[in-house]
């Protein structure tokens, strides 16, 4: 692990909402923060966008203003900044290789989020080979309620140990309890085989099933923290939906996103991005096989 959370800034009132969060987080961490603004200097037909000193200046004064916020809310805390000469996506990604977590800011809630968090946010998610959060500035038509729970997603039991690993230490360090969420459906007729059927009635059910399951995968996690208070949350219904759901104490929403093999497409997934367009929190977007 490299020691480092890294924060990208981009001069928005997010971009700060996502300082504050990774400045706590890389205090909890005891890491170093490094705050970045990729920038390229492009002539425009403006002739004061033009000018190449006064938005070298203005990148400058976007990580000074964070550097101040950071200095007056965590003084012990080491920070270092960098504006990239570099396209935003690709210096973001290296970015991200280069630290155990990227923050960035993300701009929406609701049905248009998918749009405001812009493809700057989504070609990161897509192709960071670490774990990114995304946090999106306060709103103040919300109902003010206790935020005292990670909330991670568990789908895949087979392949949810980098996720759940990345959930269980957050709620240790934050020292927040867990709630791991499954969802599952009644699966079609043409699908669900004998072996299965048989599986399930020495389960007593399917949902009797699917606890097991998720019961299963939390368990060595519980073993390894076992100062993290665990609720184990299985649902009928849409993975997406069952999550939002469950996640009304969340200070922290942890969704797993498969690395793409040879021949598959980048994609977030069905559930990161229900997560990322409805989740009042902030998302931590974890890569795993």
């Amino acid at each position: 692990m490299s020691g480092i959370v890294t924060v990208g800034l981009d001069g928005t009132d997010h971009s700060l909402a996502a300082v504050d969060w990774a400045a706590a987080e890389a205090a909890r961490r005891g890491a170093r923060l490094r705050m970045v603004h990729a920038w390229v200097w492009r002539p425009l037909d403006v002739p004061v966008a033009a000018d190449e000193e006064v938005q070298r200046r203005w990148a400058m004064g976007v990580l000074r203003e964070a550097a101040d916020r950071v200095a007056e809310g965590f003084p012990g805390l080491s920070v270092t900044q960098e504006i990239l000469a570099a396209e935003t996506v690709p210096a973001l990604i290296a970015e991200a290789a280069a630290a155990d977590l990227l923050v960035l800011g993300s701009r929406g809630h609701g049905a248009l989020v998918g749009y405001l968090l812009g493809s700057v946010g989504l070609q990161v998610l897509r192709q960071a080979a670490n774990p990114v959060v995304l946090v999106r500035g306060p709103r103040h038509d919300e109902t003010e309620q206790p935020r005292d729970e990670v909330v991670v997603g568990v789908q895949d039991v087979r392949e949810s140990d980098t996720v759940l690993e990345f959930a269980f230490a957050a709620a240790a360090a934050q020292g927040m309890s867990l709630r791991a969420v499954r969802a599952w459906n009644i699966p079609p007729v043409l699908v669900w085989g004998g072996e299965a059927m048989r599986v399930a009635d020495d389960a007593g059910g399917l949902e009797p099933l699917e606890r097991r399951r998720l019961a299963d995968a939390v368990r060595p996690w519980r073993e390894r923290f076992p100062q993290v208070e665990v609720v184990e949350h299985v649902e009928l219904g849409g993975a997406g939906q069952v999550l939002l759901a469950g996640s009304a104490r969340a200070a922290l929403l942890v969704v797993g996103r498969r690395t793409p093999g040879r021949h598959d497409l980048r994609k977030v997934g069905a559930v990161a991005h229900a997560a990322l367009h409805h989740a009042p929190c902030p998302v931590a977007v974890v890569p795993h096989p």
